[in-house]
């Protein structure tokens, strides 16, 4: 590690636009409370993957409010939304669309592409790994290229696009494993996990009475664009480039920068692009926590759900009930020590 350097500062323009997201995130948080009861570390990753430009997956047991949490983010910010229940029979067309052969008047007939559910601002991807390999790919293209390709033709996705996806860690009874280069995609993997005593009654009283409000608009699209280009924008010294770089290669077993105690461990590390999303997430925190420019903290937030999904343990760490969280956490505290 080298020693701290001082980043550049923002134009006063930027500054003010970041205390306006920043209000715009606390005004967001109170709407989602309305309903949500807890989670507030969830809405936080959620957050920054909307400003950062990044999809997530989110991973827990049914009856948390995972699908709840996304249709109700969707209303707080005037976007179009739709879900995808995936199941085992579900096609690429019944994601993508397809071309429908339409009457035309004077008794001809033409073929008319009608669009599928993915041609929306956020998709909720309900259950994503029930699908198989092919219905896989289509999803694969658009998180990835932001465009859908049906009969030879692509065809673009209007931005902002934002793709949540939830999945079940306890049935696996009817799926299929999602592909590490589809996992790679998503820039978080977001634990959801169960509530504290006082929240779950709070849950009982809040869900078992009347209908659950409506929440108020607090964003549109072009703001959501305007500040994920802000976001981008935030300054972020040089020592902590290295110590994002640093801690993405410690976790691959047969490089030489990863400790001892990697190797038996990890069967496979984290890529380049877990340090583009080590950099991306720490600055949309940055930005959410009034910082205008990136602290250690932001990038030590950030790690758990970019590597999460990225640090593939061995046989030997599930059988010692070593999980990819515990790897990372490990390598950021001899991290810590080391600067």
């Amino acid at each position: 590690m080298t020693a701290p350097t001082p980043a550049p500062l923002l134009p006063k323009d930027d500054v003010d636009a970041l205390d306006h997201l920043r209000e715009v995130y606390q005004k967001l948080r109170s709407e989602l409370g309305k309903i949500i009861v807890g989670q507030d570390k969830v809405v936080e990753q959620l957050a920054i993957c909307l400003f950062a430009r990044g999809h997530a997956l989110l991973m827990g047991v049914p009856g948390l409010a995972k699908t709840l949490l996304i249709s109700r983010l969707a209303e707080t910010l005037s976007l179009s939304f739709s879900r995808i229940q995936f199941t085992p029979d579900l096609m690429p067309m019944d994601i993508t669309g397809t071309d429908i052969l339409q009457e035309l008047p004077g008794g001809k007939r033409a073929f008319e592409f009608v669009k599928g559910p993915v041609f929306a601002n956020i998709v909720l991807a309900d259950e994503i790994n029930r699908a198989p390999a092919k219905t896989q790919a289509a999803m694969l293209e658009a998180m990835q290229e932001h465009r859908v390709t049906v009969a030879g033709r692509p065809y673009t996705l209007e931005s902002p696009f934002f793709v949540l996806a939830t999945q079940n860690p306890v049935e696996q009874e009817g799926t299929y494993p999602l592909p590490e280069a589809q996992l790679d995609r998503f820039m978080f993997m977001i634990g959801v996990d169960y509530p504290s005593r006082a929240e779950e009654i709070t849950i009982a009283r809040n869900t078992t009475g009347m209908q659950l409000p409506r929440l108020e608009h607090v964003l549109d699209g072009a703001k959501v664009l305007a500040f994920q280009d802000l976001v981008r924008r935030i300054p972020v010294p040089d020592h902590l480039y290295e110590f994002a770089v640093d801690l993405v290669r410690r976790t691959r077993p047969n490089g030489g920068d990863a400790p001892a105690w990697v190797k038996p461990l990890v069967s496979w590390g984290a890529g380049p692009r877990a340090v583009q999303y080590l950099i991306l997430g720490a600055k949309a925190r940055a930005a959410l926590h009034g910082s205008y420019v990136v602290r250690r903290e932001d990038l030590v937030e950030v790690a758990e759900p970019v590597l999460r999904h990225r640090v593939m343990t061995t046989f030997t760490a599930e059988s010692d009930g070593i999980s990819s969280r515990d790897v990372t956490r490990r390598l950021l505290e001899e991290l810590a020590k080391e600067v």
